[in-house]
């Protein structure tokens, strides 16, 4: 009988003798099992997970890359389950010469690395086979595996298969670390601890190379390079504060993860263009290019793919008959899991961006390859254990924590998954927002500018491009210009093909804005058919009225630095008020500039057209200025001026509605025509213009200040009435001087004994020198600042003058010193006083109607289409005095009817008025600052007028002629309410 028939015997009577004595055989004594399929023993899940990773990588690969290079990894990658099959065919028993044969494959390969391989961003570490190249510490991964787990799984001492492990890994390590390859270094370092601690190797071997490393752990920073170094800060940084490098990689990652959505975007042009921004797509940052061309359900598929594959894994290592199957199997479960681990915590962030692609999916055939001969290896391992035998390992070889380990790492890749599913949900629009936002370069489209009107609607400033009149640049994007339009294009440029061609080629492709023609509106309009052409309104303003309102409205420009600086909202090269109105209300006027937004690749070219938001025009600005009036006293001041022989002089008019404040005209001579500005600047013409006598470009209604002569006299008058010095009834006697101190102070002409009214209605000078003498400065200065004196007025025009009030105080501060005659020459509106015409219209408007009130040129914002807005106009400030200025208006009354100013009483109105004549140092001895200041009808006042011109002060220059005329205009033709 043969011995194994023979013993089956034995063993049969034993099971029958212990059933008899109710024991139960022990696992020794139980016959081997028979194999479950043992030919099929194929593990079904395992190879399906496998597969649909290899999936998912040629999937992204085929988007990112292209077909050609996923067909290229497809074949490499059945190269690979080819040798998937053929090792699961393998026995336990030849895996020890496997291992040898891939080991020693593996350091032969790392050391010719040096000396033949291929260098790329610093490193050696592939070497070429033709058309294919080859990554040697790939292969050094499989071959440790193997080698490790046999010696691990052997019978010999502790200490011994301790050393022989260390050795073994140390090998490979250090041919990898002088690459450098410190992602894979690292790798394989897991690999041998993972071995070591699963391999039951005793602490006491263990815990001092534990030590050992975390004391050099530090040390190992040098071995860094400066990339690695760079990695490792924007991690301990945080992405958002290292925006460059791999701190930027894991931004792109981010919002990579964010755009996918659900099914994700693979298809859309621009996910195309939000792709290229994505670092190594193909490799560190593939799962996150994954998310993104086919969506979340494609990131959990291969996670959980993933996860299963560590489970089948791991079972494996418990199903093998060997130790050394078994150790294989749970070390590549690890390594696995681990692999997974690093590269998903990579892309979202949570761990260093170590270049540490995804198993399978990255991109790379020498990694694909190799893993999958691994997987078949340990399907192998696990197809062998299937036939239970009576020689099995002893449990004291076989791993230990590999089930820990892969629930540690599932329950890592659960945190993770979670992790993406929140940053989608939570920070995915902004994160979509950013991505958008990166990609995307727009070109501003200036906002045509509002118009401005006169009170009744007339147009005094305008925007070109409100009208087909003015011009646009057509300006064209290279990179998406069709070839097959150049020709029309051309043609309808009036240009040869050939120079346009031309010049679009020579533009760098980065280029947004060429510019081929500048053509009438309404002919550039038709070139916004053409794709990556683009129609621009030029900036030019158009000011009808010319000289008339030059300096009042200002005129355009590009912003300047002082604007750039307290705006910094103003765009580059934005056009924007640089004087007058076009500054004051800028805001209004400029509207909302528009942009017409491209795609761009990192690179910056442009790859297709974006979103284009349309510019908001302005809104237009409503003034209170009539037009009529504006022209005819503009019309008088310069018959005044031309009367006269001073080329220097200058004249202006003011009229104002007393009650409100609403500017109805300001004449300013000599003036500028605001059409000179362009654009383009007509620099010839505007330096003729700066070099006229008489500063053209200032507002001289507002922004130059002179002497108010005898029409200050109201202010002095009224400090009277208040402090009753003189009592206004009272007759005093005047004559043709005054003398004070040694020094005679003249009368314009001998007078009588006079009241106040008197004194007023004939511009008395010897009443007044004798008033302020009596009185003192303090109280004339007290009246001048509540009628607004020495002050600005607050008009809604820039730069206007405060004009200057001295006072004893002032004077003795500047090192000057104030004396009598000081206050007596300031009675009648000399010494240290200078006033605008605006600011003396406005104390004569005071003294009329009890208040004073903010001059105001705007009032009212809108549109003809929506209507008008009217603007906030400050509230009037009563006069504290105001109920004692009758005598004062006595005075005004009395100089129309038959004092200095009669030449009023022309007219049908029941007026006030008073005139004044100043002596000024810029002029000659012949030659005065003349004025004439009027408010009509006197007790319910609607107007004021002043008018100044410079120049003897008799016939056709006169102050009064303006007055008169500009009354005369209001009466025919009343202001609009």
């Amino acid at each position: 009988m043969r011995p194994g028939r023979r013993l089956r015997r034995l063993l049969r009577g034993r099971r029958r003798i212990s059933a008899w004595a109710g024991e139960r055989p022990s696992r020794a004594e139980r016959p081997p099992r028979r194999p479950r399929n043992r030919g099929l023993a194929f593990d079904v899940v395992a190879v399906l997970a496998t597969l649909v990773l290899v999936a998912a990588g040629l999937a992204n690969l085929a988007v990112v890359e292209g077909a050609d290079t996923a067909l290229r990894q497809a074949i490499i990658a059945g190269g690979g389950l080819v040798l998937l099959a053929l090792f699961w065919r393998v026995r336990v028993g030849l895996l020890g010469a496997l291992g040898v044969a891939c080991y020693t494959a593996a350091v032969v390969l790392l050391a010719a690395v040096p000396v033949v391989g291929l260098s790329a961003n610093g490193a050696t570490r592939w070497i070429a086979f033709g058309g294919f190249t080859f990554q040697p510490s790939e292969l050094a991964k499989l071959g440790m595996l193997l080698v490790i787990a046999g010696v691990l799984g052997s019978g010999r001492p502790a200490w011994q298969r301790f050393v022989g492990a260390l050795v073994l890994a140390a090998v490979p390590i250090v041919l990898t670390v002088l690459q450098p390859d410190l992602s894979t270094t690292t790798l394989l370092v897991v690999v041998a601890v993972a071995l070591l601690v699963i391999g039951r190797v005793p602490a006491r071997f263990v815990l001092p190379v534990f030590a050992g490393a975390a004391v050099a752990a530090p040390l190992a920073v040098g071995l860094l390079r400066p990339y690695q170094v760079e990695r490792l800060g924007s991690f301990l940084a945080g992405a958002a504060e290292s925006p460059a490098g791999s701190g930027w990689a894991v931004a792109q990652a981010r919002i990579a993860l964010a755009s996918g959505g659900a099914f994700g975007q693979a298809g859309d042009p621009l996910t195309n263009v939000l792709e290229r921004y994505l670092p190594e797509r193909d490799t560190d940052l593939a799962p996150a290019s994954l998310v993104l061309q086919f969506g979340l359900v494609a990131g959990v598929a291969v996670l959980l793919a993933a996860v299963v594959l560590v489970w089948r894994l791991a079972v494996a290592s418990r199903t093998s008959r060997t130790a050394h199957g078994a150790l294989l199997a749970g070390g590549l479960a690890v390594l696995f899991g681990a692999e997974v681990v690093v590269s998903v915590g990579g892309n979202l962030g949570l761990l260093p961006l170590a270049g540490v692609p995804f198993p399978l999916v990255s991109y790379g055939g020498t990694a694909v390859v190799v893993h999958l001969a691994a997987i078949g290896v340990v399907l192998g391992v696990r197809r062998d254990g299937a036939r239970r035998v009576l020689w099995a390992a002893p449990d004291r070889l076989r791993p230990r924590l590999v089930r820990v380990a892969a629930l540690g790492l599932t329950g890592l890749l659960v945190t993770f998954g979670a992790f993406g599913w929140r940053l989608e949900a939570v920070e995915g629009p902004a994160l979509v927002a950013a991505g958008q936002e990166q990609m995307t370069r727009c070109v501003r489209l200036p906002a045509p500018r509002g118009d401005i009107t006169d009170r009744n609607g007339t147009i005094i400033a305008t925007d070109a491009a409100r009208t087909d009149a003015g011009t646009a640049k057509v300006e064209a994007v290279p990179a998406l210009v069709r070839p097959v339009e150049v020709d029309r294009i051309a043609e309808m440029l009036g240009r040869p093909a050939a120079d346009v061609r031309a010049a679009l080629d020579a533009a760098p492709d980065t280029t947004l804005s060429l510019e081929l023609a500048d053509l009438p509106l309404a002919q550039a309009r038709a070139f916004t058919r053409f794709a990556g052409m683009r129609v621009e309104a030029g900036p030019r303003r158009s000011y009808p009225t010319g000289e008339l309102l030059g300096p009042l409205l200002g005129y355009t420009g590009v912003a300047t630095e002082v604007q750039a600086r307290r705006d910094p909202t103003l765009a580059p090269g934005v056009v924007v008020g640089r004087a007058g109105l076009e500054a004051s209300y800028d805001a209004v006027l400029r509207g909302l500039d528009g942009e017409q937004c491209y795609y761009v690749t990192p690179s910056g070219v442009p790859t297709a057209v974006g979103t284009r938001r349309d510019p908001v025009p302005g809104a237009d600005l409503r003034t209170a200025l009539d037009l009529p009036l504006q022209r005819r006293l503009t019309d008088s001041v310069r018959a005044s001026l031309a009367a006269q022989r001073n080329p220097r002089a200058v004249g202006a008019a003011v009229a104002m509605d007393p009650r409100n404040g609403q500017v109805l005209a300001l004449a300013s001579l000599p003036s500028y025509d605001n059409n000179l500005y362009g654009p383009p600047l007509d620099v010839q013409a505007l330096r003729a213009v700066e070099a006229r006598p008489g500063h053209p470009t200032l507002e001289h209604a507002s922004q130059v200040a002179l002497p108010p002569g005898s029409t200050f006299k109201l202010v002095v008058a009224a400090a009277n009435v208040v402090t009753n010095t003189i009592p206004p009834a009272s007759v005093i006697p005047t004559g043709a001087s005054f003398s004070l101190g040694g020094h005679t102070f003249d009368n314009w002409r001998p007078m009588g004994p006079m009241n106040l009214p008197q004194a007023i209605a004939w511009s008395n000078d010897v009443y007044f020198y004798q008033l302020a003498a009596r009185m003192g400065p303090g109280p004339i200065v007290d009246a001048a600042h509540a009628l607004g004196v020495g002050r600005p007025t607050g008009i809604d025009l820039p730069g206007e003058s405060a004009g200057y009030l001295g006072t004893p105080e002032t004077i003795e501060a500047d090192g000057g010193h104030w004396y009598g005659g000081t206050t007596v020459i300031l009675g009648i509106g000399q010494g240290p006083l200078q006033v605008t015409p605006l600011q003396n219209a406005r104390w004569t408007a005071a003294i009329a109607t009890g208040q004073l009130v903010t001059p105001r040129v705007g009032l009212a914002v809108g549109t003809r289409e929506t209507g008008f807005t009217a603007l906030p106009v400050p509230p009037p400030v009563p006069v504290p005095f105001a109920a004692a200025l009758g005598p004062v208006k006595d005075g005004m009354r009395g100089a129309v009817r038959g004092g200095t100013a009669t030449s009023l009483s022309t007219l049908p109105l029941d007026s006030g008025s008073k005139t004044g004549t100043a002596q000024d140092g810029s002029l000659s001895a012949e030659e005065y600052d003349n004025w004439n200041s009027v408010v009509a009808p006197l007790d319910a006042p609607t107007v004021v007028m002043t008018g100044l011109v410079q120049g003897p002060g008799k016939g056709g220059n006169s102050a009064s002629r303006i007055v008169v005329d500009g009354l005369r205009q209001y009466l025919d033709a009343p202001p609009a309410p």
